[in-house]
């Protein structure tokens, strides 16, 4: 995960984005009748993305699991060690419960409980590697961004001593008019957090494609960090891949960019075709 080439797949689509990632998908919501039937769909669309041939660690790193997908199965096995044993690509689990309401222009993750439980279990039982956990931030607001990453940093240092490492997620809006301006605060606040880091208290970060190119290399630089990893935002695969190519220290974490152009109506073969693409696309520019 330190130094291998490639991208780390955001396959953690869950609650309330799921019947866009499925709509995106072309699987509309009379489609299936229920949340159990929704997340069944979801895993085959994920399965199919997985069983891929071009899904390998040839050019993917690692790839960001739901709770429910780290407890279903592909081909009977559980799917974190089917995609270390199979695929060669590093397990990862979503922990977050989603976002509480916005205040100081930030939204803060919502509380998590039963954390410890649940990533002795990811450990032990899926192999899992990591965590990922996301805020976001609206706008350049000094102690809303204080807060977001205060709050990463708690949750991160659970993280690190069930044995995992966290992926540390405060988003940047891409929309936001201040959006330079909380980067610059955002990198500084997080700068401060590592420093108080013991060694070996290693983090992951995956943070929106910056404006000002190159703003984040000091942060990979940083002793306590593996990787620094970037999120697509919203903006589609040609234009996440062109910002990415820009940051010499970043790599992909993508998820709407990854599954761009995939139809479940897709023949196997133009499926897969697509999402070789994809791939290949999001790869280069991670390089």
């Amino acid at each position: 995960m330190a130094t291998g080439k490639g991208f780390i797949a955001a396959l953690d689509q869950s609650g309330g984005s799921t019947p866009k990632a499925l709509k995106l998908y072309g699987v509309e919501e009379d489609e299936y009748d229920g949340e159990a039937e929704m997340y069944g769909e979801i895993h085959k669309m994920r399965t199919r993305i997985i069983t891929a041939p071009d899904f390998t660690s040839d050019k993917v790193l690692g790839a960001i699991l739901f709770e429910r997908t780290m407890r279903a199965e592909i081909e009977g096995i559980p799917t974190g060690q089917y995609l270390w044993e199979k695929r060669g690509v590093v397990p990862i689990l979503k922990i977050d419960k989603g976002l509480a309401d916005k205040e100081n222009d930030v939204q803060v993750m919502k509380p998590m409980p039963g954390l410890e439980e649940l990533l002795k279990e990811a450990k032990e039982t899926f192999g899992i590697f990591g965590t990922k956990e996301r805020s976001v931030i609206h706008a350049a607001n000094e102690a809303g961004i204080k807060a977001v990453v205060a709050q990463q940093f708690e949750v991160g240092r659970t993280v690190i001593a069930a044995g995992l490492v966290p992926i540390i997620e405060p988003e940047v809006d891409i929309n936001s008019t201040t959006k330079a301006e909380a980067e610059e605060m955002l990198k500084a606040e997080i700068a401060a957090q590592l420093d108080t880091l013991p060694e070996g208290d290693d983090v992951m970060l995956k943070l929106t494609i910056p404006t000002v190119d190159g703003l984040y290399d000091s942060l990979a630089d940083h002793p306590r960090v593996v990787r620094v990893v970037a999120l697509s935002g919203g903006y589609s695969t040609d234009v996440a891949c062109e910002k990415l190519a820009k940051q010499p220290k970043m790599i992909a974490s993508f998820s709407r960019a990854l599954a761009e152009g995939l139809l479940k109506k897709q023949a196997d073969s133009d499926f897969d075709a697509a999402l070789g693409a994809n791939i290949t696309k999001i790869y280069e520019a991670s390089l």
